[in-house]
C-alpha cells in the first residue's frame, strides 16, 4: 500500500471539491447581491435566503481550505503493530465480521479511495469510527456504537 499516493489522491479530490465549492460560493454571493434579489415586498425573503446560502458556502470553502492545509502537514509514515493510531494511519479492520480498510485523516471523511487491494474509506477523528481508532494499536478491539447499532471492531493490521 502506497500511503503517499493515497494522501495525494485524497488531496486531489479535496482540491476538486474546493474549486467547485469556491465557484458556487462566488455565484451565490453574486446572486445575493444582484439587484434582482432585492425584495419586492416585506414577505419576499429571496435576498435573505441567498445570503444565508452564500454564508454556508463560504464556510464550506474555509473548511476545505483548512482540511487541505492539515492534510499537507501529515507526515507519511508507516505505523507498526505497537504504534498507537493517529492521523495518517492506515488500518485494516474487522467490523462485525466484515473486512474494512480505512485511512485516518483530518479531512475528507466519507470519501472512498481506490487502493491496490480495493476500496479504502477515509475517516476523521470527528466520526465515531475515527474516535474509536485513535490511540488503539494492532490487535485492539472496541465496540462501535452508532445510534442503537453496536458493532465489534478489531484492528487486524496497520500501516
Amino acid at each position: 500500500m502506497d500511503k503517499h499516493r493515497l494522501l495525494e489522491e485524497l488531496g486531489a479530490v479535496l482540491r476538486e471539491e474546493l474549486a467547485a465549492a469556491s465557484r458556487v460560493a462566488k455565484e451565490t454571493a453574486d446572486a445575493a447581491n444582484h439587484p434582482e434579489a432585492r425584495p419586492e415586498n416585506d414577505k419576499d425573503t429571496r435576498k435573505l435566503e441567498l445570503s444565508y446560502l452564500a454564508a454556508g458556502q463560504a464556510t464550506r470553502v474555509k473548511e476545505l481550505e483548512t482540511g487541505l492545509a492539515l492534510l499537507a502537514q501529515i507526515p507519511v509514515r508507516v505505523f507498526g503493530a505497537a504504534d498507537a493510531l493517529t492521523i495518517g494511519a492506515f488500518a485494516e479492520l474487522d467490523v462485525a465480521g466484515k473486512p474494512q480498510r480505512v485511512l485516518l485523516s483530518p479531512a475528507g471523511g466519507g470519501l472512498k479511495l481506490a487502493g491496490a487491494d480495493g476500496e479504502i474509506n477515509v475517516v476523521t477523528p470527528a466520526s465515531p469510527l475515527g474516535r474509536g481508532l485513535l490511540g488503539k494499536c494492532q490487535g485492539d478491539a472496541f465496540e462501535l456504537v452508532i445510534g442503537r447499532d453496536k458493532r465489534e471492531v478489531t484492528i487486524v493490521a496497520v500501516g
